[in-house]
């Protein structure tokens, strides 16, 4: 019985030594070479695998920045120290460039703006807005329903109590995923040393942000002719900041009748201290 057994296990294991040696030997013969590179860039990158580069996750950021189809700094959440990692392992210099993150353009919460109904349906922004452009009187307003919350990979932004997306500076990477699945565009990319920021959306005149929300832009200019700078413009019914212009001086926010214009005025206090 025995004897029986052993020939088949012998067999099997001898076919197996066979074709286990036959496929190391072709794994040797038909081996891609890869640039060294590859790896140590993406050793370099932040592991974040988060797409916000545009590319699918961090190995395939390194390997279009070995190929020349990317540049050394295009992570955006390592910034500075992983693009000058990057760029020394390429041989390269790179320019520096200022981090980034999320800001809310809206302060129309449930105290200060109005709503035209009572929104029970899916606990989503895309979804509400779908319905007569969602339940804000303001249709530029944050709908607070939590899109952004739950694309957001890093803890960064969440929806408070009275119902207004805010965005937790020192988490946030700039990785650009709450910007895009925001569907009222009232998100975006701003210096994080800014102090500075139009707190408002709302492309409507003046006379209707009014009747909907106390904390709006109501296109009164008055921020723009108390700049000194030249750093803030108004275009669509709304003011603008010119961050490479602005110095942080709060002037704009300060004469703001509505204080639509966001500053930290704690932190110039503290400077001025």
């Amino acid at each position: 019985m025995w004897e029986q057994l052993l020939l088949p296990v012998l067999s099997l294991g001898g076919l197996s030594f066979i074709f286990g040696a036959g496929l190391s030997l072709a794994s040797k013969k038909f081996e891609v070479e890869t640039d060294p590179r590859i790896d140590a860039v993406r050793e370099a990158l932040p592991g974040a695998n988060c797409g916000a580069c545009g590319y699918p996750g961090c190995d395939g950021l390194a390997a279009a920045i070995v190929e020349g189809n990317a540049s050394v700094n295009a992570c955006p959440v390592g910034g500075s120290p992983v693009a000058e990692k990057v760029a020394s392992i390429m041989g390269v210099e790179t320019e520096a460039s200022e981090r980034m993150v999320a800001r809310v353009i809206c302060q129309g919460d449930c105290d200060r703006a109005i709503d035209k109904f009572k929104y029970q349906g899916i606990e989503d922004c895309a979804a509400a807005s779908m319905l007569a452009d969602g339940q804000k009187a303001c249709s530029y307003g944050c709908l607070g329903l939590g899109t952004c919350e739950r694309v957001c990979p890093f803890d960064a932004i969440h929806v408070n109590e009275k119902g207004i997306a805010e965005v937790d500076r020192e988490k946030c990477t700039g990785c650009n995923k709450c910007v895009v699945a925001c569907p009222k565009n009232v998100i975006e990319l701003i210096p994080a040393s800014s102090e500075v920021q139009v707190a408002c959306n709302s492309q409507d005149k003046g006379k209707f942000v009014k009747a909907y929300c106390n904390v709006g832009c109501i296109g009164c200019r008055i921020c723009v002719k108390a700049c000194q700078f030249d750093a803030m413009t108004f275009n669509n019914n709304l003011a603008k900041i010119d961050y490479v212009k602005c110095t942080n001086c709060m002037v704009c926010a300060e004469k703001c009748p509505t204080k639509a214009i966001y500053a930290d005025f704690m932190k110039k206090a503290d400077q001025s201290a």
